[in-house]
């Protein structure tokens, strides 16, 4: 070990050479395992564009302190929903009174605006949250038009669409959340229009 010590000390002392720089290499018997892989994000699939219904024809303007809303009735004429524009999507009965929502396993009381409790009215989802039953006020569209069964209403951040196999569903682009229901019972995901549906 001293002779490359000295062999060091006259080469900084002599011109300039590159014979006592470099990596240092050890060599044992220890192995070295690798960190695991981080987990991969899930694979989420976009929304189809393939069943989409033209806005216009559910567009009601002035329907909302002056603002432009959507709204739609089911074929079977039993609910309606409404997409305030980056606000909201929300579905209840059908009708201008605010009615029990009738759907199988919603809650009995939801928080009202006062604070107090309500029955709840409408199923929601807005721009960032998860969806939720709320006690809506009554609705001031009086017979929006039919969204025919395996089409999308797509506008301002929201979509909606009406299958016969799962019911009504509608999602925030934005946060990727939403819900689908029938009377018969209700999943807080949204259920997309296959691409293949008539």
């Amino acid at each position: 070990m001293r002779l490359i010590t000295r062999l060091c000390v006259a080469a900084l002392l002599g011109p300039p050479l590159a014979a006592c720089t470099g990596p240092t290499v050890i060599t044992t018997d220890d192995t070295v395992t690798a960190p695991p892989a981080s987990p991969s994000a899930p694979e989420t699939t976009r929304p189809s564009n393939v069943h989409l219904a033209n806005a216009f024809t559910y567009a009601i303007p002035g329907a909302a302190d002056g603002t432009t809303v959507y709204a739609f009735t089911t074929p079977s004429g039993r609910w309606q929903c409404q997409i305030t524009p980056r606000t909201q999507a929300s579905c209840g009965k059908a009708g201008t009174t605010a009615t029990a929502i009738g759907i199988t396993g919603a809650p009995d009381e939801v928080p009202a605006a006062d604070g107090e409790t309500a029955t709840p009215t409408a199923l929601l989802v807005d721009r960032t949250g998860a969806p939720q039953f709320a006690a809506l006020p009554a609705s001031t569209i009086d017979d929006p038009p039919v969204l025919p069964f395996n089409r999308i209403l797509a506008v301002a951040g929201f979509r909606c669409n009406v299958q016969e196999a799962s019911g009504v569903s509608c999602l925030s682009e934005l946060s990727g959340k939403g819900f689908t229901f029938s009377a018969d019972g209700f999943t807080t995901a949204y259920t997309d229009v296959p691409a293949d549906a008539p």
